[in-house]
């Protein structure tokens, strides 16, 4: 039985938390056809349990309790786990969030076992192999999960999210894990608003358009904002960017910012350092501009223009603006 921990937000499962139970079927289709059970931490309601089913859950572990309101990863863990021992789970999985990572992390340490992080792949049921993302999403590992329960995290964008072709029942049982005190020292007392993303929703864009130091100061985005409108794209911009104070930090795309899969990324004067790779190396294709081809980013790209963006974006917008008449 796969046990899959599901995120959740005012709009139901959170769009990787899908993608992870879309990876579960794939993974229960290897192993015959095993059920699927999802645990839900906070609120409740039919539209998700509905929302579940579409993606063949067949039992909802739900834990709404009060002590639970405010996110504890320990507490969370223990959670997880009492679902699995209710459940008789063999795989435990979340989404590669840093909650995600956070939780799983705690229940492969109560129950003795290795954890995969940030996993984009498996291979064989016996022995079962993984293929995740290290070094930032730089390089790949094969890792082998030989201990039960097995116990991993799925990669942002790893597969794309899609309803199962026949609906479960998400019957929906209430979990009530036994918490002690230590479970719940380290929790979240307090939250901020994030800033408005006044460029779109960056991580579901399929079509993302990226400027790095190239642009050379906060005055130099007319041409690539220009670019992105034509395009109906978001805007993404590199770490360095937002430490130079030259565009908010909602927009930067990287380890620590947005991960973005989207169909065409256009970065424009971005180097492509690891971290920054690591937020966008599942995009469908590159288009990279930039005056160093030797770049990572011009390397790794689909395709690349050798060039000042200044130059070649302003081109770029001139042709579709022809074409379009």
């Amino acid at each position: 039985m796969i046990l899959v921990l599901v995120e959740t937000d005012a709009a139901g499962a959170v769009e990787v938390s899908r993608e992870s139970l879309t990876f579960a079927r794939d993974l229960s289709a290897a192993g015959g056809g095993v059920p699927i059970d999802a645990v839900v931490i906070g609120s409740m309601t039919d539209g998700l349990r509905q929302q579940l089913a579409s993606y063949g859950v067949r039992t909802v572990h739900h834990a709404g309790s009060d002590d639970l309101a405010a996110f504890a990863g320990a507490a969370w863990a223990a959670t997880v786990q009492a679902a699995r021992e209710a459940a008789g789970s063999v795989v435990v999985m979340a989404a590669g969030t840093p909650r995600g990572n956070e939780v799983l992390a705690h229940v492969a340490a109560r129950t003795g076992v290795a954890m995969a992080a940030n996993v984009l792949s498996f291979s064989g049921l016996s022995p079962f192999v993984v293929t995740r993302q290290v070094v930032g999403g730089a390089a790949l590992e094969e890792m082998r999960l030989d201990q039960r329960p097995a116990v991993f995290t799925v990669a942002g964008h790893a597969v794309e999210p899609s309803p199962a072709p026949t609906p479960g029942e998400a019957t929906v049982v209430e979990c009530r894990p036994a918490l002690t005190e230590a479970d719940l020292v380290a929790r979240v007392v307090s939250t901020d608003e994030p800033e408005p993303d006044l460029s779109g929703s960056l991580k579901s864009a399929r079509v993302v358009v990226g400027a790095g130091r190239g642009a050379g100061s906060a005055d130099g985005f007319a041409d690539i904002l220009e670019l992105t409108e034509l395009l109906g794209a978001s805007l993404g911009v590199s770490r360095v960017v937002t430490s130079l104070g030259w565009r908010p930090h909602h927009e930067q795309v990287g380890q620590t910012g947005s991960r973005i899969s989207p169909d065409l990324y256009i970065p424009c004067g971005i180097s492509g350092a690891i971290q920054h790779w690591a937020g966008c190396a599942t995009a469908k294709n590159i288009l990279a501009i930039n005056t160093d081809p030797d770049a990572p980013m011009v390397t790794k790209a689909t395709h690349a223009v050798i060039g000042d963006l200044h130059e070649v974006v302003p081109a770029i917008s001139a042709e579709i603006r022809r074409r379009r008449g």
